[in-house]
């Protein structure tokens, strides 16, 4: 059309959709995601410029809830919060029953009746920044025993994309328990020869978080990793190094529900653009505050 918009006029747009338009399907959303089984958690950091009580250099964060990919209901949720404090995702997944699968930070602990699978990629990077770099044959280092051990791990759930849930535990009892049996026992046997701080870090992660990191065994719907959650925060982080920061607490909530309602659509196979047009054409002359049922129609 030609029209000049301003990055104020533009914010405000989206601050007031959000408000009126998405946030309701974000809630129902949310409604769905706590009957779910298993729930993918991750979070990042945001910058917001004018938050009170908070210096404009200070970090806030960004969370991220989604379901795993074998859910009927694929559905990607981003939460800002003012801070990494553990209660933020008890009070998101109050009333959720099932399995976490997280990085293994502290925070997720506090988050009653719910089992903690914990990220292998994680681990694995661990022993990589362990990697001394004054060796030229690193193979024979403990850390690269580490990463090799872990990469058989890996390889058997290579093996595994197109199997059931039955077939993948079953699979995994009889092929990765022996191999985790060996890992931690090694990492029992070798914790002592550490010779650096970042393998010594390394060692105590897996031995802390051995039985999170056992989960994925005992259940086919558990992935190895929390890549999901990582590939959902991805073009969040992209973004951010472009906008850099959100100038008030309600422009971080409105990014949040644009966020959540374009990666949900993705994750269904829709086009963002398309599903957002939809949106905005057809829901503001519904009554979805009196008529719940009218967003299920909606959601993506």
């Amino acid at each position: 059309m030609g029209l000049e918009l301003s990055r104020a006029t533009m914010a405000n747009w989206i601050i007031y959709t959000s408000e009126h338009w998405l946030r309701p399907i974000i809630n129902r959303m949310h409604e769905i995601l706590l009957t779910e089984h298993h729930v993918h958690c991750d979070e990042t950091t945001i910058q917001v410029l004018n938050e009170p009580g908070k210096a404009p250099t200070s970090k806030s964060f960004m969370w991220v809830y989604s379901s795993i990919k074998e859910s009927e209901h694929p559905i990607r949720i981003f939460e800002y919060k003012p801070n990494r404090k553990g209660y933020n995702p008890q009070i998101f997944l109050n009333g959720f029953r099932g399995t976490i699968i997280t990085d293994a930070y502290a925070g997720y602990n506090k988050i009653d009746c719910c089992t903690n699978a914990y990220c292998w990629a994680h681990a694995r990077r661990k022993f990589s920044d362990a990697l001394p770099n004054d060796i030229d044959n690193i193979d024979a280092t403990l850390p690269k025993q580490a990463i090799n051990k872990i990469r058989k791990l890996f390889a058997i759930e290579s093996e595994l994309e197109s199997k059931t849930a039955a077939e993948k535990v079953k699979i995994r009892q009889f092929k990765s328990k022996p191999l985790l049996d060996d890992f931690f026992s090694w990492c029992k046997e070798k914790q002592n020869l550490s010779t650096s701080k970042k393998l010594t870090t390394a060692f105590t992660y897996v031995l802390n978080h051995e039985e999170g990191l056992r989960q994925y065994i005992n259940d086919g719907y558990i992935p190895m990793t929390n890549s999901l959650d990582e590939r959902t925060i991805r073009p969040f982080a992209i973004g951010r190094k472009n906008w850099l920061f959100s100038t008030s607490v309600t422009g971080a909530e409105s990014s949040a529900c644009a966020y959540s309602i374009i990666e949900t659509a993705k994750a269904n196979g829709i086009d963002p653009y398309k599903y957002l047009v939809q949106i905005f054409t057809y829901l503001p002359s519904q009554d979805i505050f009196n008529d719940k049922e009218i967003l299920d129609e909606f959601l993506p």
